[in-house]
């Protein structure tokens, strides 16, 4: 039995009279002069702008460039933290002989890795990609360590009784039992790798939606200040719909 008797189609048309009723408020605070349209431009304006810069491609190249930087840097720290959380959440002396250093590095924000970066990298995008990578990389660890801890242990020690190698129960028992909470986590950490990689550019890029902001605020074009925003928005929403369907792909088994 649906606990929740409402249709989806009700609820969509509520949500989408909500987001009209917003920009139509927005819209005419403006024009009544209620706001000067310098500090806060029209959707009309913010609209017209992101339709000129799409057709001349400048838009789709920030966002194309943005987009790159993050899935760059939020693969390699998933590549890497996923085996090595794994190891640690399956092996308490590793995971002491860890923690320290993990403490150390976890409460430290992606700004704080610009200026090292800069240094060891110049302005290039290998240092993007670091600064998303050393933003994500520590709080990917930690999901992965956790939901191995929450494997339950009756199902590794039957895996161990059958038989299992440690490479097997690994493999086939605490990679299935801890999968559903290692993408939740990771969904968290994608958005955190958008944080980071405006971070970045905010700071030294030539191209990038952060660029972009920085930019328009540099030439007093709050229309385009803006319009990335909104792009960054849009765009960690699509790569969120994409990734609860890899999700769904992946978690067949689940209901």
């Amino acid at each position: 039995m649906n606990p929740d008797p409402t249709p989806r189609h009700a609820l969509l048309a509520t949500a989408c009279v909500a987001v009209l009723a917003f920009l139509a408020l927005w819209e005419g605070t403006c024009r009544s002069g209620l706001v000067d349209p310098v500090f806060l431009p029209p959707p009309s304006a913010v609209w017209a702008r992101g339709l000129a810069m799409a057709s001349d491609g400048a838009l789709p190249g920030h966002v194309l460039a943005s987009a790159r930087r993050v899935m760059t840097g939020f693969l390699a720290a998933t590549v890497v933290a996923i085996p090595l959380g794994i190891f640690l959440g399956m092996s308490r002396y590793a995971r002491a002989a860890f923690d320290p250093i993990l403490s150390l590095l976890r409460p430290l924000p992606s700004m704080s890795w610009i200026p090292l970066s800069l240094l060891w990298f110049g302005i290039t995008e290998t240092q993007k990609y670091s600064i998303v990578f050393m933003g994500c990389f520590a709080p990917a660890l930690v999901y992965v360590i956790e939901a191995t801890r929450n494997v339950d242990p009756v199902l590794i020690r039957a895996a161990q009784n059958l038989g299992a190698s440690r490479w097997q129960v690994m493999r086939e028992v605490v990679l299935p039992g801890s999968l559903p909470q290692i993408l939740s986590g990771l969904k968290i950490i994608l958005g955190l790798a958008w944080t980071c990689v405006i971070s970045a550019e905010l700071v030294a890029a030539r191209e990038g939606l952060g660029f972009l902001i920085m930019n328009g605020k540099e030439f007093f074009q709050t229309e385009v200040v803006v319009l990335g925003m909104v792009m960054i928005s849009l765009t960690v929403l699509l790569t969120d719909v994409v990734f609860r369907a890899i999700g769904r792909k992946l978690l067949r088994w689940q209901p």
